[in-house]
């Protein structure tokens, strides 16, 4: 039986890319025991992202005996060669292409994890098509499925941090193009739901990390360059990919009809200043900021699925120490920033 995510297993730092793939894509033992419970084989569209290959890899270790299918155009060289490797079949497929879709295999449980965020003021017109066409033709073909789809608390309006964000009954109210997309993938979701009685979740995810990206990232290349941090928007909901992942997973067996919202992130509005400087100290670097905190940002409650799946295994001081020590030494990145900084939804 493979290693479980405990906080008791976790490494001190992690040294290698290898290491980084196998921690984060360890399940944990809730994500075994729903799985031993859960009917029916796993399907990821969307899998080629920087988040799908670790998750498709969870569902799998988690559940040796399903076949897990990840679906993605696969443009990356070596990305599907890759999570063969490690027991998932894969499909080529653009999700925007109804009639290749409508050749995808059924499944019991279905994770949508596609869309456009980076680049959306560059062609609005895709990213609509991209979050909001495809998810419509997913909803119709997989009607009598179970379907977590990913979203973001960017459909939130800002919220007060000192009033810990919002929960899942505030209604969106976006800004820009991605986030109001993104309110028309849940709408399309929603809609095939209450049409067809499809059970599901809507995702809405806050700022996942591991290594190679996120936002303890950003903020300790910023300290390690000696770049100045825009602080501006000073706290921000940051989880281990990991605990993401499983949390995710676990949502196929919390599944509702009609699909309902489900905040995923971790237990605390953590401080951009106190993470720099926390930073700082482990780098040997003063931090330096830039701009005036405000009292609002994109900050939402994850009592809902604390109440589902308790707390994540990786603290935030750990996240803390592994990120340092990758920054310090080089390790390899995504070189996608998070842009968790930006105010105005203009992504």
């Amino acid at each position: 039986m493979s290693e479980r995510l405990t906080f008791d297993s976790l490494p001190d730092l992690i040294k290698t890319e290898e290491e980084l793939e196998e921690l984060v894509s360890r399940p944990t033992q809730g994500l075994v025991d729903d799985f031993a419970e859960l009917d029916g084989d796993i399907i990821v569209l969307g899998v080629a992202g920087k988040v799908g290959p670790s998750l498709a890899r969870m569902a799998k270790r988690a559940a040796p005996g399903k076949t897990v299918i990840g679906v993605a155009r696969f443009t990356e060289p070596g990305s599907r060669e890759e999570l063969e490797r490690h027991g998932i079949e894969t499909i080529k497929c653009d999700l925007l292409d109804r009639a290749a879709v409508a050749k995808l295999p059924t499944a019991a449980n279905v994770v949508y994890m596609a869309g456009k965020k980076f680049g959306t003021n560059d062609d609005p017109s895709f990213a609509w098509a991209m979050n909001t066409t495809a998810p419509a033709t997913v909803a119709e073909h997989y009607r009598e499925s179970r379907i977590i789809a990913f979203s973001t608390l960017c459909v939130y309006p800002f919220g007060v941090v000192a009033h810990n964000g919002w929960d899942e009954s505030v209604q969106p109210r976006p800004l820009g193009d991605y986030a109001n997309s993104c309110v028309g993938r849940e709408r399309a979701f929603e809609y095939g739901s209450r049409r067809y009685g499809t059970p599901g979740r809507l995702i809405r995810l806050n700022y996942a990390i591991d290594l190679r990206y996120g936002v303890l990232h950003d903020i300790a290349s910023w300290v390690h360059r000696g770049e100045p941090i825009p602080i501006a928007t000073g706290h921000a909901s940051v989880i281990w990919q990991g605990d993401a992942n499983a949390q995710i997973l676990r949502a196929l067996k919390h599944c509702t009809a009609p699909t309902s919202a489900l905040n995923i992130g971790g237990p605390e509005q953590a401080s951009v200043r106190a993470i720099a400087h926390a930073f700082g100290r482990i780098l040997g670097k003063e931090p330096l900021f830039e701009g005036v905190e405000q009292p609002t940002a994109w900050v939402n409650s994850t009592f809902q699925s604390q109440r589902l799946f308790g707390y994540p295994n990786v603290p935030l001081a750990r996240m803390i120490d592994w990120v340092a020590d990758w920054v310090r030494n080089d390790g390899p990145v995504y070189d996608k920033p998070t842009r968790y900084e930006v105010r105005d939804g203009l992504f």
